[in-house]
């Protein structure tokens, strides 16, 4: 690849700082051009990476003509606007999870896209782990056989990061759609992406952003201020029904009375079952006997490397033709589970998801 993907950014805040890193890294990109609504914030992003072209609306950034591609890192609710107004410019576009607001959003993106002849890359970052690496190569030699039942839990006992996380008119909601998209996708990806058929969920609101409390929590948004709005659920939990028959179990939370944080990911199949807590543990049966296996190999989160993998690839996807890990049709049907988990948790029953 001799040629130089030129991205811009749209949205400087905590979570940029990832995709920006990442794409110093690689020698096949450059940060061309950055976008906020906070001028401060941008111009201060500008001189710490060296960018001189600056924007405030990404309406006017994609004018750029030389500009290949934007990676969308902005509130949720932006998502969506931001990434088809990139498309219809001509634009490729990575576009950070959870993909918009919702299916019908999602829907459009993936048309502006179709529509374009453009990549549009959803960043389902985990997919890019070392541990799903080494799991996948475990279930694609059928280690664990057929797939049936998975449990995934991303629990934290303090933390709200406040701003516009807490706020649902800007994040869609709270720990399910901010924190429960990664685990999601996560058991999805690794059964080979069956569709979902159907969501049972429950949410709660009993302990909100915990602003009673003297400490502040460990993960903080960028806009946090203190005595702020929160109205998106601390809990909820769910079941969803694949069209393969497998279910998936999952418990997300911001704000939960337990000993602390746990993120956990277990998959059970007919001939053998895996643990990633963070490391990656297999159990089956050999010689007659129940066997567990713990991989010398690094297997553990490491975020770090997870950005880097990503934007690598959609950095190969878009001058070499790779074929796309996370494409759009993912984002989509990600959304649809987390609308219609957040629909049953309203009507209190399940909620059918109706393919196309």
């Amino acid at each position: 690849m001799e040629k130089k993907l030129r991205v811009g950014i749209v949205g400087v805040g905590n979570i940029a700082q990832s995709h920006i890193d990442a794409y110093k890294k690689d020698p096949h990109a450059e940060v061309y051009a950055l976008c906020d609504i906070n001028e401060e914030r941008l111009k201060k992003n500008g001189e710490k990476h060296g960018v001189t072209r600056l924007y405030t609306d990404v309406k006017e950034m994609v004018k750029l003509e030389e500009l290949d591609a934007v990676s969308i890192c902005t509130w949720n609710c932006a998502h969506a606007p931001c990434a088809i107004a990139a498309l219809n410019a001509g634009k490729h576009v990575l576009c950070e999870k959870p993909m918009a607001m919702n299916a019908a959003q999602a829907e459009e993106m993936k048309a502006a896209a179709e529509r374009a002849g453009k990549l549009l890359m959803i960043g389902f970052v985990r997919r890019y782990g070392n541990d799903m690496r080494i799991l996948k190569e475990f279930i694609d030699s059928n280690a664990l056989g057929d797939i049936y039942y998975a449990k995934a839990t991303y629990l934290r006992r303090n933390g709200n990061p406040g701003g516009w996380f807490c706020d649902k008119a800007r994040s869609g909601g709270g720990p399910l759609i901010d924190l429960g998209v990664h685990v999601i996708d996560f058991v999805r990806y690794a059964m080979g992406n069956p569709k979902p058929v159907s969501v049972y969920a429950v949410t709660a609101e009993k302990l909100g952003n915990r602003a009673n409390l003297k400490t502040e929590p460990p993960y903080l948004a960028s806009d946090h201020v203190k005595g702020e709005k929160c109205d998106v659920e601390d809990l909820a939990c769910g079941m969803i029904r694949f069209d393969n028959g497998a279910v998936l179990n999952v418990e997300t939370s911001f704000s939960l009375n337990i000993e602390k944080d746990e993120g956990k990911i277990e998959l059970f199949g007919d001939k053998g079952g895996a643990c990633i807590n963070p490391e990656l543990k297999l159990f089956t049966e050999q010689n007659g006997y129940m066997t567990n296996v713990s991989l010398e190999a690094k297997t553990a989160l490491d975020f770090d490397n997870l950005f880097e993998n990503e934007v690598s690839h959609f950095v190969s996807c878009v001058l070499s033709g790779t074929e796309c890990r996370s494409p759009a049709e993912d984002g989509v049907q990600l959304m649809r589970i987390l609308e219609s988990a957040y629909a049953s948790a309203a009507c209190g029953h399940e909620v059918i998801i109706e393919q196309e």
